[in-house]
């Protein structure tokens, strides 16, 4: 594999909404989803991001009118631009979860497009955190819009764990290759799923911290925090064996 794009949070380049020379994320979804029970934030001095020693914080707060806010980083934009996005390829992330029931932080990866071109796109959800369950996290598979005759795909998958996930840093990572995409903890594999046939434009990374997911936020410390070490995405050598 080659690296194509290794963020290590020296710095944070990063706009609400437009991948350029000086911002490789943006702080929402490209096609406008933002989800959950935090309201995304852009960022800037009173935003939910900061870097310190290399590690990113996402911090969701409730604020004085009782509103939760959060954050969310999208290597690409609304007009598909970003240099994070490979078919096929490796992409990881170190990350230390948030305690505290009602939290719900991600690593993910969606399908690099212009988003007014409707096309059948795949999502691999490397980590799903739902803070009420501390010693699992879930993994999925998901296709959207499939060509006529054939039905979309939605699979997720538990993986248990003996000690909570927040007591420690861990490295989430998907290998997504021509006949088979495998989910990794820490580098050994836990989960693997073909790849769908109709999967065709790249993907690129989503980290989140959202809240709520359907579970009640009455209990969610306030402020609750995810760490983030790194991001990296490698592309998949042609020639490489799929396994």
């Amino acid at each position: 594999m080659r690296p194509i794009f290794r963020e290590e949070f020296d710095t944070l380049a990063a706009s609400r909404d437009e991948i350029g020379p000086d911002a490789r994320w943006t702080a929402h979804t490209p096609w406008n989803g933002d989800f959950g029970d935090a309201r995304f934030m852009d960022p800037g001095p009173d935003g939910p991001f900061t870097v310190k020693n290399g590690i990113l914080t996402i911090t969701a707060r409730k604020g004085a009118d009782g509103k939760w806010r959060s954050g969310l980083l999208a290597a690409s934009d609304p007009k598909g631009r970003g240099n994070a996005g490979t078919q096929y390829g490796y992409f990881e992330a170190r990350m230390k979860m948030p305690r505290g029931a009602g939290t719900w932080p991600a690593f993910w990866l969606a399908a690099q497009r212009p988003t007014d071109r409707k096309r059948t796109t795949l999502e691999v959800d490397v980590v799903e955190f739902y803070g009420h369950k501390p010693a699992q996290y879930r993994t999925a598979l998901h296709l959207w819009r499939p060509p006529p005759g054939v039905e979309e795909i939605h699979i997720d998958h538990g993986i248990d764990q003996k000690r909570a996930i927040p007591a420690r840093w861990h490295r989430f990572g998907a290998r997504v290759g021509p006949k088979y995409i495998t989910w990794y903890l820490d580098r050994k594999p836990v989960w693997q799923q073909p790849t769908p046939p109709q999967h065709d434009p790249p993907l690129y990374p989503i980290v989140n911290l959202a809240l709520g997911a359907g579970w009640p936020i009455d209990k969610t410390p306030n402020p609750v925090k995810l760490k983030v070490d790194f991001v990296h995405v490698y592309a998949l050598d042609p020639d490489a064996p799929d396994c």
